[in-house]
């Protein structure tokens, strides 16, 4: 036991007779691992780009809500009323009229 692992740590596994084979597994286990860092990277990468559209989605609705309550307000009869008096408009005293047209038969 004491042996293989010594000879796993001096490299003797590289030069003997079946080298080419276990040389060839090793550049297979870099491949797999270097594809492996770079999908975690990638990964980590669209991460943090979702959260950066929730927060651009989150402050996108807030502003939609506050300027759907300021059109509400400004579109109430009262609001109206004071925009139009700054201007010289006020209520009419007589109410509206109903106008009947009747047909010539």
């Amino acid at each position: 036991m004491r042996k293989g692992l010594l000879d796993i740590l001096k490299g003797k596994f590289l030069v003997n007779g079946d080298a080419p084979k276990n040389w060839m597994f090793l550049l297979f286990a870099s491949f797999l691992a270097a594809l492996m860092i770079s999908s975690s990277h990638n990964a980590d990468k669209k991460v943090l780009e979702i959260a950066e559209l929730s927060e651009e989605v989150r402050k996108l609705k807030s502003e939609f809500f506050e300027a759907r309550s300021s059109v509400q307000q400004l579109k109430l009869e009262s609001t109206l009323r004071e925009v139009v008096a700054e201007k010289g408009l006020v209520p009419s005293e007589n109410p509206p009229r109903k106008i009947k047209v009747k047909s010539a038969e």
